[in-house]
């Protein structure tokens, strides 16, 4: 999803659950070994395995409003899982691990939804997603139960790795929720992924990075605004180069050029229009650093 518009969302436990080892595509990247906490190897927190990073310094485009043919210069492409992986570039599969999709309340058993004062708890800047009840092992289980199918879709159609979004939910959640609530079935996720082919990317979530790269096992990062928000380089002390930012057009408080310029900007950077429309609607906007 698009980020939020106000900066504090800037966006192991042992439970068995069987995961299928499939295989990923790795399209455009180097394949690594992970084996230890050092940027460039993250650690791994499933079977050993080895995955493809996305390339250092690639240019990204980020789709979740759309897919469309990426431009030429693009090496790098998020889309949605319900989408198909671009063809040729290294594609990211976004899943929203903490909170219900829209359209898809539905589709959860209504105790796995965060509930306040017998109401159903939502995402105040999202009021269309519910926070997911992570708070017992029992609905973590299953949680992933649902989701992992979801992780193991993205490696079969092709994605070389995924990214899951919403991983503060826990910070919209009047403290229903804690931080190593969400680390433990972030650890579950990043384990299906890891055991499908797939690398594994935080989404947002800067001031958890630490926690989330070592305990929960995360390969890389995908942020909005880290720009914007000056903390581009907190994901670099974790990630090392394999940071995607996506910036958006509508709140810059200097030009793009400018962000591009900054030393403390990742190389991995795109301007997009908040919505991420596609390229036949009038607010469409792309722009990248080596323009």
């Amino acid at each position: 999803m698009p980020a939020r518009d106000r900066p504090g969302a800037r966006g192991s436990v042992a439970v068995l659950i069987t995961l299928l080892a499939l295989t990923g595509c790795t399209s455009g990247a180097a394949t690594v070994t992970h084996s230890g906490h050092t940027p460039d190897a993250p650690a791994d927190s499933s079977a050993d395995g080895d995955w493809g990073l996305p390339p250092a310094g690639a240019v990204p485009d980020y789709q979740l409003g759309g897919a469309y043919d990426p431009a030429a210069e693009v090496g790098i492409v998020g889309r949605d899982r319900s989408a198909e992986p671009a063809a040729d570039v290294y594609s990211i599969c976004y899943v929203n691990g903490f909170q219900t999709q829209p359209g898809e309340l539905d589709t959860w058993d209504a105790d796995l939804l965060l509930q306040h004062d017998g109401e159903t708890v939502f995402d105040p800047d999202w009021p269309d997603e519910a926070l997911l009840d992570t708070s017992t092992a029992d609905r973590r289980e299953r949680i992933a139960a649902q989701i992992i199918p979801w992780i193991e879709g993205c490696a079969d159609d092709g994605f070389a790795a995924v990214e899951f979004d919403n991983l503060d939910s826990y910070t919209r959640s009047d403290d229903a929720l804690s931080l190593d609530d969400n680390l433990a079935l972030a650890a579950l996720f990043v384990d299906a992924a890891h055991g499908a082919g797939l690398a594994a990317g935080q989404k947002n979530a800067a001031e958890d990075a630490v926690k989330l790269h070592e305990q929960a096992g995360f390969d890389f990062a995908v942020t909005e605004e880290c720009a914007v928000f000056a903390e581009c380089d907190v994901y670099a002390e974790v990630y090392g180069e394999h940071v995607i930012d996506i910036e958006y057009s509508d709140e810059l408080p200097r030009s793009f050029a400018e962000m591009c310029a900054d030393a403390e900007s990742p190389a991995s950077m795109v301007l997009r229009d908040r919505d991420l429309v596609t390229p036949d609607d009038p607010a469409y906007v792309f722009e990248t650093c080596a323009e």
